[in-house]
């Protein structure tokens, strides 16, 4: 009889080989297609969470992913790529990637946009080698019950993220370990 631990990390690694082919789609997407999709994820977002709309008109910048898949079983992967925007203008193209293990189970696509809010953190951004979210500037994630509290007076982070259209079923999401990078489109 085969040991627990020996299907689990059979299943790991059938989970990572299969990884790539389900993730094949965000790898081959065009400039017009992240656009296209950044400009439906916003629209979305705006509608759910009309604060996020009010917080995006006072930031520098704002990254927007609208689509990362992450799956795993013990051993898990994320992948996604987004657009740079700076007062309305795309000026850049990112993607985000993240590895983890532990206690986790499952497939999961999701979106976030972050939210510069001050010079040094967008400089942080494009001068760094690969951001990496939880290094330098601080971030706040915000959700639906924060946003409500959350004016343009009192927002004093660096940079706030938005999570959304979360579909799926996977423990433990979250952004903190994943780096971004500039991609060329």
């Amino acid at each position: 009889m085969l040991s627990s631990r020996l299907v689990a990390g059979l299943l790991a690694v059938a989970l990572i080989a299969a990884l790539p082919h389900s993730i094949h789609p965000a790898l081959a997407a065009s400039a017009a297609e992240i656009n296209r999709d950044a400009n439906s994820s916003l629209a979305k977002l705006y509608e759910k969470v009309p604060e996020a709309r009010t917080l995006s008109g006072k930031a520098v910048a704002m990254l927007v992913f609208p689509s990362i898949v992450k799956a795993g079983f013990l051993f898990g992967a994320q992948y996604g790529e987004g657009v740079l925007r700076e007062k309305g203008k795309n000026v850049g193209y990112y993607n985000t990637v993240a590895a983890s293990y532990g206690l986790q189970a499952g497939v999961q696509s999701f979106g976030y946009v972050l939210l510069f809010m001050t010079d040094s953190a967008l400089n942080y951004l494009q001068k760094s080698e690969g951001f990496e979210i939880g290094v330098g500037p601080s971030i706040v994630i915000v959700d639906a019950g924060k946003a409500k509290t959350l004016t343009t007076s009192t927002a004093q982070s660096d940079i706030y993220a938005f999570i959304f259209d979360q579909k799926g079923l996977m423990a433990g999401l979250g952004l903190q370990g994943s780096k971004i990078s500039r991609i060329d489109r």
